[in-house]
């Protein structure tokens, strides 16, 4: 089978994803995507760009596209041969339940071609359950503020056209395990934004110092040209203890740090499914997670109530005595959880059902002739 992928944003994790997916499935992928820059701009144009390219007249059987895509448009401007294809929508993050810094800031317009998009979409996938059900319930409200035409009858068959299906992880071999006279080296392996909260992360470890605990420190991710200050307040204050420090050009050198560090942690406010984490795992750290978002999902806590000890209550305090308590007693072995990680979550079981859904996708073509 023929797949056409259509991604306005191909970079990071999204571009990982498409790649790791392209090298295990059983299909053949083509795949049209643009630079990672400008995202606002890549969902007003992408739609146009992607229905002139000359790939969408090649013969295919069904399209995965992501939900940067205004998919509806496309659709309309797309040859007729192209624009027949079922398509498979998949959620790697939304516009409606992404916290902006400000209310004001949020352009409302992205959050209802995701709507849209939902609408033109002939199945859906998101990277969890709980993206899932938070953009279901954010979108109804949103929905409810409309003056009027609200459309709240189409959230039945989005509903039923939504599924879960979790991004692909490589293999990775861990690193070896902390000497007991080694300092504990801590990993903040997220975006530089406001949305992963750095705050709460330095000052947990502001907390570790004010106690003398030894600690090492690697900060690494992806950061931009607006990024929160806290981050060269934190380079100053911590330069003694900073080990690494910035984003990894390769993927050699991420994982040689994710190996290199003992326990990650975030402080999140904001996250969908938590891949940087899930690698980190596997790499041999410890987690220590706020216990909300995706989290509790990723680490499967309702089948294994023992792991909600690698999750801390959001709070600053809680963080930095579970950081401490590391230092002399290791939270405990995490073999299992990375055994359980790499099932769950490797291309070997993600890639087959990816397949399957875009399987079931194409049997709903209509051969129908135009």
């Amino acid at each position: 089978m023929r797949v056409l992928a259509l991604e306005p944003y191909h970079g990071g994790s999204h571009r990982a994803f498409l790649e790791g997916f392209a090298r295990e499935s059983r299909h053949d992928l083509t795949v049209l995507g643009l630079p990672p820059r400008s995202w606002k701009w890549r969902m007003r144009h992408a739609a146009v760009t992607f229905a002139r390219a000359p790939e969408v007249r090649e013969r295919h059987d069904v399209v995965l596209a992501t939900s940067m895509l205004d998919l509806a448009p496309w659709r309309g401007l797309a040859p007729a041969s192209a624009a027949r294809l079922p398509v498979l929508l998949y959620f790697h993050e939304n516009q409606l339940t992404y916290p902006a810094r400000h209310d004001r800031e949020r352009d409302l317009h992205f959050a209802y071609t995701h709507f849209t998009s939902c609408l033109a979409a002939d199945a859906i996938a998101f990277n969890s359950a709980f993206h899932r059900d938070a953009f279901l319930e954010a979108l109804e409200g949103f929905l409810g503020r409309m003056p009027d035409h609200r459309h709240r009858d189409e959230l039945a068959g989005i509903r039923e056209r939504a599924t879960v299906i979790p991004p692909g992880c490589d293999p990775i071999e861990p690193g070896p395990a902390r000497p007991p006279d080694r300092p504990l080296t801590i990993l903040w392996a997220a975006r530089w934004e406001h949305d992963k909260n750095p705050e709460d992360f330095f000052a947990a470890l502001r907390i570790l110092a004010a106690r003398g605990v030894p600690f090492r420190l690697n900060v690494i991710g992806e950061s931009f040209h607006e990024r929160p200050a806290i981050f060269e307040e934190a380079r100053a204050e911590f330069a003694d203890r900073i080990d690494t420090w910035g984003f990894r050009e390769t993927r050699e050198e991420y994982l040689d740090v994710l190996r290199a560090s003992d326990v990650v942690v975030s402080t999140a406010t904001h996250e969908f499914f938590g891949i940087s984490v899930v690698e980190a795992v596997l790499a041999g750290c410890v987690p220590l997670l706020p216990d909300r978002l995706a989290y509790p999902e990723v680490l499967d806590v309702e089948e294994h109530p023992g792991r909600r000890t690698f999750l801390h209550d959001g709070s600053v305090e809680d963080l930095a005595n579970r950081l401490e308590s590391s230092l002399d007693s290791p939270v405990s072995d995490i073999a299992d959880l990375r055994a359980d990680l790499a099932r769950r979550f490797g291309w070997a079981t993600v890639a087959p059902r990816l397949d399957a859904a875009l399987e079931r996708v194409a049997s709903l073509r209509d051969d129908t002739p135009a």
